[in-house]
Order: structure tokens, then sequence, then C-alpha cells
């Protein structure tokens, strides 16, 4: 990419249809299309969706071109050139080995738009034409971390540290490659332009980045021992990161320009934390409700009972049983779940369940016998042997 953002590869995507606009759309137009795609598409949204994560940037590179009309002019203007066989192959005119190309016209119509034919390649060469490139700044990668937080954090939400280790200019060198005392000269390979010609499938040539400096135009002939003349090395901090309240096991939560340093001036990077909730001894959670499981006798169900449970905050409060109530039933107590982002809370789903005891005194083992002996004209298992026909 040079300097104005124009880019070689334009000619073969067409941003309009990704945006599902036609070309002779409205700025506004193509800022509302951009908008719904963008919230459709969303990583935040859609954390494990790799197809929607691809689509987002899809979408916001072409909305980064389109999007701003001096850059939509001249990604019209090379995308119309390319149309019209404004690059033949094997070169330019005759003897090119392609079709022939009529410089002058094509000089005419560029200048009536302002410019000349040299400015249109050097926009999308990144300065070629003998011009002098300088170092573009370039976005700094994204970052994948893990933070483990406790239950009650996670619905409270908390401040945790993050060490994060990423790729960051050289601590020896200070990102020049070279070792520190000694003085760069020119590149020799491009001649201190920092790019190299090459040809592109043999259809025509165009700029690259210098293999031999990256593009910084100069070299050491001595290089840092440490990173040895690439001036790149491994940078470790520490950062403070906000979990919000509510937040579940595996989330995944986007942390803007938290990531790598950008290079040559350009915007960090966005750090990614995927967040790991351990158990609670007692409560599990539901959304925005708790869960838990009350153990209760046969007698408490047959009978009905008042039963104290425990709430998240440590107060207890008071269930009425009523009496016939099955097993497994889950009854809801309002308001005692986690908290929401409007400040309300959720709901606990207390279920009962019924313990049987491992062993019996001689008074309670009497007692079972007797409520057996008095229910054996009923038999819960009738159903099950009816007539098979």
């Amino acid at each position: 990419m040079s300097d104005d953002g124009i880019r070689s590869d334009w000619a073969t995507k067409d941003f309009y249809k990704e945006l599902g606009v036609a070309k002779s759309a409205t700025q506004d137009d193509i800022k509302k299309a951009y908008r719904k795609l963008a919230r459709a598409n969303h990583p935040d949204s859609h954390p494990d969706d790799a197809a929607k994560h691809e689509r987002f940037k899809a979408v916001a590179e072409a909305y980064d071109v389109i999007g701003d009309p001096d850059k939509r002019k001249k990604y019209d203007e090379a995308r119309d050139l390319f149309r019209r066989g404004g690059f033949p192959a094997g070169g330019f005119g005759p003897g090119g080995g392609g079709q022939s190309v009529n410089l002058e016209d094509l000089l005419r119509e560029r200048q009536g738009g302002g410019g000349g034919f040299g400015d249109l390649f050097g926009d999308l060469f990144g300065g070629g034409f003998g011009a002098r490139r300088a170092t573009r700044a370039s976005r700094g990668a994204d970052l994948e971390t893990t933070a483990t937080i406790g239950f009650n954090e996670a619905l409270e939400g908390v401040t945790v540290s993050l060490r994060i280790s990423s790729e960051g200019a050289c601590a020896t060198c200070r990102g020049t490659g070279g070792k520190p005392g000694t003085r760069p000269h020119a590149c020799p390979v491009c001649e201190g332009t920092g790019f190299v010609t090459a040809s592109v499938g043999g259809a025509f040539s165009m700029n690259e980045t210098c293999p031999a400096c990256g593009g910084r135009q100069l070299v050491y002939d001595d290089p840092c021992p440490t990173c040895s003349g690439t001036g790149q090395g491994q940078a470790t901090r520490t950062i403070q990161a906000r979990i919000p309240a509510g937040v579940k096991d595996g989330q995944r939560i986007r942390l803007r320009g938290k990531g790598a340093a950008g290079e040559h001036g350009g915007p960090a990077g966005d750090l990614y934390v995927t967040v790991k909730v351990t158990g609670h001894r007692l409560f599990g959670r539901k959304d925005d409700n708790l869960t838990i499981d009350v153990p209760v006798s046969f007698a408490e169900l047959a009978l009905g009972a008042e039963i104290r449970v425990p709430t998240l905050t440590g107060a207890s409060v008071t269930l009425r049983v009523p009496a016939g109530t099955p097993n497994g039933r889950t009854f809801r107590i309002r308001g005692k779940g986690a908290a929401k982002a409007d400040g309300s809370h959720g709901d606990l789903l207390a279920t009962v369940e019924v313990q049987v005891p491992a062993r019996l005194d001689d008074e309670a083992r009497q007692a079972l016998e007797a409520y057996a002996a008095a229910t054996a004209g009923s038999s819960l298992r009738a159903n099950l042997f009816g007539d098979p026909a």
C-alpha cells in the first residue's frame, strides 16, 4: 500500500459488491450499508464464527476504500483502467507481447481529471518511476490470551492483570537492526529506495518491498547480535483489563488497541481475551439465573415442608414445599440470581432432590415398614405390565 492507501490488488476486488451497493451509490448509502453489515458480522457478537470474522474484515476493507471520497475516486479510475486493458500481458506498446496500448490517449484521459499517468502508477505501485518511497505505517498484530476468574467475579465483574508477550522493536538496537555504535549505509540491492521492481505473472511489473532491507532503505554491515539484524524482539508487558459483570465461561472479549504495537507510527492491534470461569461449590448458572440442587427427604415432599435455601450473598430464604411435590421439581426464587446489565437480577432456580439414607435406625426402619404395609395395596408399576395387545 502506498502512503495514501492505494493498493495494486484493487483491480481484482469489487468493493461495491462487497457492500451490496451500486457504483452510483451516495456516500450516505455506502455508510448505511457498511454499518448494517458490520453489526451483523462483528466478532464481538460472534466470537466463535470464523466465517463472520472474515466477512467483517472484507466489509471493513471495502468501506475503508469507497467510504473515503478521495480513495473511491482513485479506486474507480484504477478499476476502469484495468477493465479497458490498461495493463497488457508482456508490457506496453508494440513488442510487449500483448495488445497495443496508446499511452498518449491514456495520459490525456488521466490529465483531464487532474494529475498525470505517472501519478496513477505511483498511487498503485508505491511511488514508481524513480520516486523515493517513504516507510509506511502498519497496524500491529492482534493477540490472544486467556484469563481465569472465579464464579462470583464473573457475576460481579473484575479487573485482572494480564501478562502479554508479543513481537516489538528489539531492545538492543531499538528496531534499527544494526549493532549499537555502528552506522548504516544505503541498501545496495534497492539503492536506498526501499523497493525493487518485480515481474508479476509476466503481465506487468510492479514495485515491492526490498527483501534485503525490508523497506528500511538502510542496512548495517554489522547486524545486531540480539535480533540478527531483523530489528524485531519479544516484548513482555503487563496490562490491567476490566472483565465486565455477567461474563460467561468461554466468552471472548475484545480489548481495542491492547495488541501488538504498530510499526512506523501505525496503530496497535487488538487483544482478544477468552474468559474461563471456575465452578462454584453450590451454585450453577443458566443465563442470568443461578441454579442450586436442594437435598430433601421423602417425608418433606410427601407431607410438605418449609426449608431454608442459601443464596449467593450468604443470606438464606425460606422455600415452602407443598405436600405431594414430585422429586426433581424446580422452584423459582425471584430476584436472587445474577445481576443484569440494567441493574436488575435474575432468579434462583432451586431443584429438590430426594436423598435416600444409607443407614436406618430401628425406629426409622419400623416406621418405614409400617408405611410399606399400609400402601401395599397400590402398585406404582401396574401400568408397566399391561396387556401387550
